[in-house]
């Protein structure tokens, strides 16, 4: 366990945000983006927190580290049989906390490199939210097979499926994807996380959280833009807000299709099976941000508005969930936490904390319990005025 001390803790500032239901705060004239390759800190105490209360989260945060083996031995456990490779092991516990665009705290080795499991799946709504701007999706409730015709939604059943479905994960997406079939039965394939036979339901019925359907719809993406997936990200994403060049989307061994005579990789939605977005917590911080500001960074609109408002909406059938983003309306998934906020969750557990209420990003990774746990621990410590 590390030990934590008030050089830990740091911080920033900015105008009030605006809070709305399942909706982030947009950009306001005075609002701080980082540079690429620095972030600027602040001392809790000039942005009014309270250093003592965020020494107390910090502690809490850094005693908290999870129980999954840091070699990735109990990958196979727990998922199944890998597709794609892993690291030879992983950081400890550790962290970022933004407030008001500012760096007010850190703890653990925060430029490590690791695996963030379905937190991807959040970074694939967002090059969907690149696909609608470009116009490249003109209409995310037309079916995606209007669009995509390689044979993945030739089936009368397939063939309903539209954007939004996949975004939801309510696309009953039927067939195999890079040898994992939909169905997720079978101990061998799907380890501890394999289901029982189901009938399947018409698309848009059924809320089910599926790697398989999302892997899917990562290959759907890549059709209609032409290119991977992680350029996209690179190119419209993560280098417009100054990240790293870190961070990788690693492809299965046999994730890899034919477009335009050569062999390209096409990525998943987590490192479920391996692969995955392999990202230190200062590049998630920024990606967090962006959506902190509405899809927005130092005055230019990366993602639509219409989109991030949209993506931040529950969806009908899932569990307070939007377009791949975890959501808090029903105050279930971020217990303690205000209806605002939302998160990107991925296994281990890696997340990202986003609360437009209190203009704050936390990052928490290779932790133990829910991530409200910390996130409201650093509320707390913001001085109510």
């Amino acid at each position: 366990m590390m030990r934590v001390t008030r050089r830990t803790v740091l911080s920033l500032t900015f105008s009030l945000p605006l809070a709305f239901l399942a909706a982030p705060v947009f950009s306001a004239p005075a609002a701080y983006f980082p540079p690429a390759g620095s972030w600027a800190h602040k001392s809790p105490a000039s942005l009014g927190m309270d250093p003592a209360k965020l020494l107390e989260a910090i502690a809490y945060a850094s005693a908290h580290e999870t129980e999954r083996a840091k070699d990735f031995s109990d990958q196979q456990q727990t998922f199944g049989q890998p597709l794609g490779s892993l690291p030879t092991r992983r950081a400890a516990t550790n962290g970022v906390v933004i407030y008001k665009g500012y760096v007010v705290a850190e703890f653990g080795d925060t430029n490590f490199v690791d695996p963030t499991y379905s937190v991807a799946k959040s970074m694939l709504s967002t090059v969907t939210g690149i696909a609608v701007r470009d116009g490249k999706i003109a209409d995310l409730n037309q079916p995606v097979g209007q669009t995509v015709q390689d044979g993945g939604y030739a089936s009368p059943h397939n063939a309903a499926i539209t954007w939004k479905h996949h975004l939801q994960q309510e696309s009953e997406w039927e067939g195999s994807m890079w040898g994992k079939n939909a169905d997720f039965v079978g101990h061998e394939a799907f380890g501890a996380g394999e289901r029982k036979p189901r009938t399947l339901e018409a698309p848009g019925q059924h809320y089910e959280y599926n790697d398989a359907r999302i892997n899917r719809f990562a290959l759907s993406l890549l059709r209609v833009f032409g290119k991977p997936v992680p350029d996209v990200f690179q190119q419209e994403v993560m280098d417009p807000i100054g990240a790293s060049n870190t961070w990788k989307w690693v492809p299965y061994t046999n994730s890899y299709v034919e477009l335009k005579g050569k062999l390209v990789p096409s990525v998943s939605g987590g490192t479920r099976w391996g692969g995955g977005m392999w990202i230190n917590s200062w590049d998630m911080a920024r990606f967090g941000y962006l959506w902190l500001r509405g899809g927005a960074w130092n005055g230019k609109q990366i993602l639509p508005q219409d989109y991030v408002k949209a993506a931040l909406m529950p969806s009908e059938h899932g569990p307070d969930y939007g377009y791949l983003w975890w959501l808090n309306t029903k105050g279930k998934n971020l217990p303690g936490l205000p209806a605002s906020a939302f998160a990107a969750l991925g296994a281990g557990s890696n997340d990202i904390v986003v609360s437009p209420e209190h203009d704050l990003v936390v990052v928490w990774r290779w932790h133990a319990g829910n991530t409200a746990e910390f996130a409201k621990r650093v509320i707390a410590a913001i001085k109510q005025k």
